[in-house]
């Protein structure tokens, strides 16, 4: 039961990551037709996720961290007016943001379940 702590942590930051990723795309979205404009989006989260506590099972297992989400170009490439938004890119980066926060919350709503269960609050 001592693990359920991270993993609440570890599903709400995930949640949280996934929100700052869809408004990222959403602002993207809303300046498809800005000349220079450059898409941007969030790095991975598994990435990211080097920010949390984890515990060393063994020698030589957990390789280090990667620092906190940033915003990249993903390098697509850009319009005569040098925008470089795809919509069609960005939606489907949009359905992927919305699913992966929508594993997060299911995560974290299970994971409260068991507790409450635990506690006989079910």
């Amino acid at each position: 039961m001592t693990d359920m702590p991270d993993l609440l942590r570890l599903a709400a930051s995930a949640a949280r990551h996934h929100a700052q990723r869809q408004a990222v795309l959403s602002a993207n979205v809303a300046n498809a037709d800005t000349p220079g404009y450059r898409a941007r989006d969030l790095t991975a989260f598994r990435e990211v996720v080097g920010d949390m506590p984890m515990r060393q099972t063994r020698i030589g297992h957990l390789g280090g961290g990667a620092g906190a989400a940033r915003i990249v170009d993903p390098g697509t490439p850009g319009d005569p007016n040098g925008n470089t938004v795809s919509l069609e890119d960005q939606v489907l980066r949009g359905i992927e943001a919305q699913r992966a926060h929508d594993r997060a919350l299911t995560v974290y709503r299970s994971a409260l379940d068991m507790i409450r269960a635990s506690l006989g609050n079910r």
